[in-house]
């Protein structure tokens, strides 16, 4: 099934969940099929459009009969003296919107899913931390200059050691949990494979790039013999099956307390495949940088009670909105925290 058919197969189903099901039309995906027609071969454009065509054909036919269904429903005579039940339809006191699952929401699922079938458990955060699991354990030591660039909301509460407590500006804060949790795989010979995709917090000034309240999935994997051409091959195919297509990625060192060798990672433009020089998403560079991985510190594993000697590991972390917003062509991180319903009706 291609991109076309599968995305046929998810407005078809989201029809039943609007209020006007004219929205459905209106879809970011389908705009995006029309912006994808310039990027492709000349011979391959009109077949791309005829497919193109022939879905909107087929959800203009949906839409159609659902508002014939509406108004069939809607004809029917409503006897107010007999109960609900003995009515064929219930009477619309007020206006019924079925709702539908936050985007975000529906793209974890998703992403949890591509991991799951490469052998990783998911976990998930805290909404209030200690500076333990957020610095220490990940090898910031107290005063460390790498605390800084985290803009960490404190609050004025304290643990036991007299230190604030936080709101996880990373969901790395896991890592250490993780490891201890599931230490026990490895004296079995299995590895420590875990995913975290959830909610962090920064105190940042907030544009179109930039928010307060995101999304982040970190991604840690422990075992014998682990390299980092196994961390670069997970995060290609991770990326290869979210966006549909084949997808290049390039790697640059980078500097993480956390990691050692660090790297930043950027994919190929999924859009442009780097050959539009007026692409909007990569700016014409062809490539995007996406997030930050590398191989465990030993400080970290010795932290969770971990030979470092015997076994080694790769972690990675990543905005799970961007992913998202360059999914689907959306320009302004936030519209998923805005409660826009003419945005969020589209998933």
């Amino acid at each position: 099934m291609n991109e076309i058919q599968q995305l046929e197969s998810v407005l078809l189903a989201r029809l039943d969940t609007l209020e006007e099901p004219r929205d459905v039309l209106k879809a970011l995906e389908i705009k995006q099929l029309y912006a994808t027609i310039p990027t492709l071969e000349p011979s391959e454009r009109g077949a791309y459009g005829k497919q193109i065509n022939e879905l909107k054909q087929t959800l203009e036919a949906a839409v159609a009969d659902k508002e014939s269904q509406r108004e069939a429903a809607d004809s029917v005579p409503l006897d107010v003296t007999a109960p609900f039940d003995t009515n064929s339809s219930m009477p619309k006191l007020l206006p019924v919107d079925g709702g539908s699952v936050h985007p975000l929401r529906q793209e974890i699922a998703t992403l949890i899913g591509i991991f799951e079938r490469m052998g990783f458990v998911a976990e998930e955060s805290r909404e209030i931390d200690d500076q333990y699991h957020m610095f220490e354990s990940l090898n910031f030591p107290a005063g460390h200059p790498a605390r800084d660039e985290y803009d960490t909301f404190m609050t004025t509460q304290k643990d036991e050691n007299g230190e604030a407590f936080i709101a996880p500006a990373h969901t790395s804060t896991m890592q250490n949990r993780i490891l201890r949790q599931y230490r026990d795989n490895l004296v079995a010979d299995e590895p420590i494979a875990a995913i975290v995709p959830d909610r962090t917090f920064r105190n940042e000034d907030l544009d179109a790039r930039h928010e307060h309240t995101f999304y982040q999935v970190e991604g840690v994997y422990v075992a014998k013999g682990v390299h980092a051409g196994m961390l670069i091959a997970t995060l290609q195919k991770f990326l290869s099956e979210y966006y549909g297509k084949d997808i290049d990625v390039r790697v640059n060192p980078f500097y993480f307390p956390f990691t050692e060798p660090s790297f930043e990672m950027s994919l190929s433009c999924p859009f442009c495949e780097g050959k539009n020089p007026d692409c909007k998403v990569c700016s014409g560079e062809g490539w995007i940088e996406l997030l930050g991985c590398g191989m465990i510190h030993p400080n970290v594993l010795k932290a969770a009670d971990i030979d470092p000697n015997e076994y080694t590991g790769f972690a990675f972390g990543c905005g799970i909105d961007r992913l998202v917003m360059m999914k689907y062509g959306i320009e302004d991180v936030r519209h998923f925290e805005s409660a826009k319903l003419d945005f969020l009706k589209q998933f």
